[in-house]
């Protein structure tokens, strides 16, 4: 136990919960319509890629050239149409091990939480309404800001700072993520980073990456 941490910043995707795929989904349906191709988005992308990154590849990989600027903010626009209906006829929706109960027990506990995520807002904000997760979050980052991720988790640092009204202290902040790229995030922006296994990485390729604690999930071993 750590009495030190005083702020948690979540990844969504495989760390708070799984959409079940209604994320490639509303990609898919997205790049169906306005360009009339089939967007595989698990083929062509990896876990941990923000939204414009992916945007980029989809246009690069499956389109067959580079989108304009105007042309990938009209595949996000498209996408956020898409995602409401998405998300909720998800059957593999679900909230990860033990996030239901930490979520409330770190709130009541005085511990500022926050969301690093790939997502561009709405879409975050879509995914974690089924299952009432997004009202423990009243900051983050996004892949709105930024398609690098070390960016997003500045941002991320910054608001919480913005909304606490104090900067948030570096050596009081972590992360939570499950992929190499929340730990390289964290790491890029000072801060420490707990590694879970509830997604396509394992254990060891989380100690691997450079996790400051790498868990199975929230449930042991997480550091408050």
């Amino acid at each position: 136990m750590t009495d030190a941490i005083k702020a948690v910043l979540w990844d969504i995707d495989q760390t708070l919960l799984s959409t079940g795929g209604a994320g490639a989904v509303a990609w898919q349906r997205a790049f169906e319509e306005l360009y009339g191709v089939e967007a595989n988005i698990e083929e062509h992308t990896r876990s941990g890629m923000t939204d414009p990154e992916i945007t980029e590849i989809i246009f690069k990989e499956v389109v067959g050239r580079e989108g304009s600027p105007d042309e990938r903010a009209a595949v996000v626009a498209k996408y956020l149409e898409y995602m409401p209906e998405a998300v909720a006829e998800s059957k593999g929706y679900e909230v990860k091990p033990g996030i239901a109960e930490i979520l409330p027990r770190l709130a009541d506990a005085g511990i500022v939480q926050g969301l690093v995520t790939g997502n561009v807002e709405p879409a975050a904000r879509i995914k974690l309404a089924r299952g009432d997760l997004d009202k423990y979050f009243t900051f983050g980052g996004y892949g709105s800001d930024d398609r690098d991720r070390v960016k997003v988790t500045q941002h991320a640092i910054e608001r919480g700072g913005e909304i606490t009204g104090t900067p948030l202290d570096l050596a009081a902040t972590i992360a939570v993520g499950d992929t190499p790229r929340d730990v390289s995030a964290g790491h890029g922006a000072g801060i420490r980073v707990v590694g879970v296994a509830t997604g396509s990485y394992s254990l060891a390729e989380q100690r691997e990456a450079g996790a400051d604690w790498a868990i199975a999930d929230v449930t042991e071993g997480f550091p408050i």
